[in-house]
């Protein structure tokens, strides 16, 4: 692989983005200091927009076409703690795939440019 590849391409591309995905929820959902959050949500649907999402954050094709995340999490009052929580669950997600620390850390980087995004909205 070049190191001109996106972080995208490094990891796989969506499918194994997707995987991430999926097994990120199942830790989110286990997990009472966020899971309410997901309560009246269609997973499914939450899984593909997180997959296309995370794949566009991390240099792939950009078929994200949500809400941009300030309106996104609009009247959810999300507090530094659940932040934190979903990063938490989401580098559990890329170790249990084998991702180099390097990687993870270069993919956490830039989740944490959205906390302002998300915190207090």
């Amino acid at each position: 692989m070049t190191s001109t590849a996106t972080l995208y391409e490094q990891l796989g591309g969506e499918e194994t983005i997707g995987k991430v995905v999926d097994y990120f929820y199942e830790l989110v959902l286990a997990d009472d200091t966020v899971n309410h959050f997901f309560a009246n949500t269609d997973m499914e649907k939450q899984r593909l927009h997180q997959t296309k999402f995370i794949s566009f954050a991390l240099g792939g094709p950009k078929r994200y076409t949500g809400k941009a995340m300030a309106k996104a999490h609009e009247g959810m009052n999300l507090q530094p703690e659940h932040f934190d929580a979903i990063v938490k669950h989401l580098r559990e997600a890329l170790e249990h795939f084998g991702v180099p620390e390097a990687n993870i850390r270069e993919a956490l980087d830039k989740i944490a440019t959205l906390k302002d995004d998300v915190l207090y909205k």
